[in-house]
């Protein structure tokens, strides 16, 4: 058991007299702060990996009724949860989002019932900007925009608008969700139209100071989505065909600073290889899309960055499945050159190998859960931008905060309609992602940090700023002891000070401990340490 011992400093006055330096004096006995077990940790520079694009969430699905049906006071404290970068005496305001993903609905909000979409998912159903006699209704979607505008107060210079489905006008069935099985549900004729609502729909927010740097034309095309929420399936040559005239359409439109985001596979290894339950044609999605012999090659368009995303989902529940399928993705984005994005992710698997089970599991059990993923896709991955699903949602059937960062309460309870109002309360997936996108800002790179165990019960990951003058180092602990982590740090000649710690844990919510527990992690905890290079 390492003690660590601060001199521990008071002073007293005689009556209410003011304390003064002859006042002041030094007791007998010291502070003891204990950890169970050091460990040294060596980070440098000398190997540099990706460049941070950021760190993002979506506003699907309840926040257009939050941003539409709350107060004011209660709204603007979830936005200040996601995307404030302000500290209060040591405890973080928010997390800081630096990208905030917005969903381009297709209109089956104003279909209501008939929309297919059930009424107890409602908030599945999302409106359209577009109207059916082609004309657009900017005032649509005003729950989602108060939340992009408070996104863009707070400074975040990267949105990403994403579609789940094209408007219901263009597609086979009317609806925003697919009968056409593994085909899509766009009408053959409405190619161009589909691109050129997406291109319209960003140049109207462009114009009004949101800069729309990527759009996300189609969503996990490896499924079928015949109900439930807005979506369809996708061939990869249907996906090329959908690039092409959004391509197209933001050029004429002159967006020369807003890139095509693809393909928003619904799991990593729908990018390298044939993958049963989707097919041949749905699967081995880098290839087909950056390979030059490829009929589906895009990779020669001009909104196409060298860049694929994908979701995080169901090859995640064990230590060894994140390196295996992490691995096998960063090796086809090399092939081709590729930077890779994670875009969505939260709890959908049935079982983790972190925890016994969920009635079992705390909250901060799963947090951790959450690290334990992030660092796979940061680390192993090389994703350059990482962000979770669904930013707030109530806590329902026991789903403890498997699919929320934010949790929300309506008036009358969990199970009851979000258009009452309600109050939000942040859970310690807010915060452990908030130990990530707080500090490591976009344009940091990742650097090496090696630790000396050969299990995965402590991991770390090390990054420096543009300028080289900030150093963030994240650790996760998941051993049910503290540890006191003794770091050499060798970052082309610079000095490492200052050290400053926030922790997440059962009790601390991304806090700023004392300087005397700098560098020791908390058991069950995940800690951001940040440095000055000097």
């Amino acid at each position: 058991m390492r003690k660590i011992y601060i001199p521990f400093l008071c002073c007293t006055a005689v009556l209410l007299g003011a304390c003064s330096d002859e006042e002041t004096f030094h007791p007998d006995y010291q502070l003891t702060i204990e950890a169970d077990t050091t460990m040294a940790v060596t980070v440098s520079d000398a190997t540099s990996h990706q460049t941070i694009d950021g760190f993002g969430s979506s506003d699907a699905w309840d926040m257009e009724y939050v941003g539409r049906y709350w107060s004011d006071q209660q709204k603007s404290a979830i936005a200040k949860m996601l995307f404030s970068q302000e500290i209060d005496n040591g405890q973080p305001e928010g997390i800081g989002l630096s990208q905030w993903r917005v969903n381009i609905g297709g209109g089956t909000a104003e279909q209501g019932s008939d929309s297919g979409i059930a009424d107890d998912s409602k908030e599945r159903r999302v409106e359209c900007y577009l109207s059916a006699d082609g004309s657009y209704n900017w005032s649509k979607c005003s729950g989602q925009r108060y939340f992009m505008e408070q996104a863009k107060k707070y400074g975040v210079q990267d949105f990403v608008f994403f579609s789940n489905t094209p408007p219901v006008y263009y597609t086979k069935n009317g609806k925003g969700f697919s009968n056409s099985g593994d085909q899509s549900n766009l009408r053959d004729d409405c190619y161009d139209k589909f691109g050129d609502f997406l291109a319209t729909v960003a140049e109207h927010f462009q114009q009004a100071g949101y800069p729309v740097t990527y759009i996300s034309p189609v969503n996990e095309p490896q499924y079928n989505w015949d109900g439930g929420q807005e979506g369809s399936g996708w061939q990869n040559s249907q996906v090329a065909r959908v690039a092409r005239s959004l391509d197209a359409a933001l050029t004429a439109h002159n967006l020369s600073d807003t890139k095509m985001l693809l393909a928003e596979a619904g799991k990593w290894n729908y990018l390298y290889e044939t993958a049963g339950d989707a097919g041949s044609g749905r699967s081995r999605v880098a290839d087909d899309f950056f390979d030059s012999s490829s009929p589906n090659y895009i990779g020669n368009l001009q909104h196409m960055p060298a860049l694929l995303c994908a979701h995080s989902y169901w090859l995640d529940t064990s230590w060894d499945e994140l390196q295996r399928s992490r691995q096998a993705a960063a090796d086809v984005a090399t092939k081709h050159g590729l930077k890779l994005w994670q875009t969505e992710w939260s709890m959908l698997s049935d079982r983790y190998d972190f925890f016994e089970n969920y009635d079992a599991a705390s909250y901060m059990d799963l947090a951790l859960a959450m690290s334990e993923v992030m660092h796979n896709d940061l680390t192993v991955a090389n994703v350059s931008s990482w962000s979770y699903w669904t930013s707030c949602s109530c806590e329902r059937w026991s789903q403890k905060s498997r699919f929320y960062l934010i949790r929300l309460v309506p008036q009358s309870g969990d199970y009851g309609q979000l258009t009452e109002g309600g109050t939000a309360s942040s859970g310690k997936n807010l915060w452990v992602l908030g130990n990530y996108s707080l500090f490591i800002r976009p344009g940091y790179q990742r650097i090496d940090i090696t630790l000396p165990i050969t299990d995965h019960s402590l991991f770390a990951s090390a990054y420096v700023s543009p300028e080289k003058d900030k150093l963030v180092v994240v650790i996760t602990n998941t051993k049910h002891k503290s540890v006191k982590v003794e770091p050499t740090i060798t970052i082309g000649g610079k000095t490492a000070e200052n050290p400053v710690e926030y922790v997440t844990s059962n009790t601390l919510d991304l806090k700023r401990v004392p300087s005397y527990e700098t560098t020791i992690l908390p058991a069950r905890s995940v800690s951001t340490l940040v440095y000055d290079l000097k």
